[in-house]
């Protein structure tokens, strides 16, 4: 899953991300409440985790703008906040769950776990599809023109990226981010290399590519003219 965690205490943040990669989800971190609800508005999550008490934008306002954005992403509320009528304002503005700290990391893994089914039941996405190409998430087979392509686990997470960002500009940062999980620029050509094995699988031997290459800029996923 790809979760957005709004944490401004450096020290739960960390560990909480570090716990959500170890059990294989992406996670994108924000430490201060604007911050938080640009990425929780404009962005798609599974799951969102915010902190109630935040600089400059609270965790209730977060959580408010989100829903009258139209944003249904399910919300998780993480606060030292723990008496009965701050758990009543929070999901009164719209959260999912509450949960107070301290916290046992268990718990709260499997409070995010099912609010990500809640999430899939909602989204009930089995495939994407853009021109003849089309990935199954279930099987996680990929197709183009009906011809089985073989991706290994990584290159299917970057095709899936850019499925979902069909039409945009991807740049390198977001790759790193969403793909690797990486908050910081390695300075590896690992994007190039793994740009460069999936375009040999996807378009080829197939005619028009799809996978396109926007100079100082990054890469788009474009179904041909």
């Amino acid at each position: 899953m790809r979760i957005l965690v709004v944490e401004d205490d450096r020290e739960t943040a960390g560990f909480v991300a570090r716990g959500l990669q170890e059990e294989g989800h992406s996670v994108d971190l924000a430490d201060n409440g604007r911050d938080g609800l640009v990425r929780a508005v404009g962005q798609e999550y599974d799951v969102a985790i915010v902190d109630r008490m935040l600089p400059e934008v609270d965790g209730k306002s977060i959580v408010e703008a989100m829903r009258t954005a139209g944003r249904q992403t399910p919300v998780l509320f993480l606060s030292a906040m723990a008496e009965v009528r701050h758990r009543v304002e929070g999901l009164k503005a719209g959260a999912d769950d509450y949960l107070t700290k301290p916290f046992a990391f268990s718990e709260l893994i499997a409070r995010v776990e099912a609010l990500g089914r809640r999430s899939t039941d909602l989204r009930a996405e089995t495939s994407l599809r853009l021109a003849d190409l089309e990935m199954d998430l279930v099987s996680r087979e990929v197709r183009r023109n009906d011809t089985l392509v073989d991706l290994q686990p990584r290159e299917f997470k970057l095709l899936e990226f850019l499925m979902r960002h069909s039409g945009q500009v991807v740049t390198r940062t977001m790759l790193l981010e969403h793909v690797w999980d990486y908050h910081f620029d390695p300075q590896t050509n690992v994007i190039d290399v793994h740009i460069s094995r999936l375009r040999q699988k996807i378009d080829k031997d197939f005619g028009a590519p799809l996978l396109l290459t926007v100079r100082g800029a990054g890469y788009t996923l474009r179904a041909p003219d």
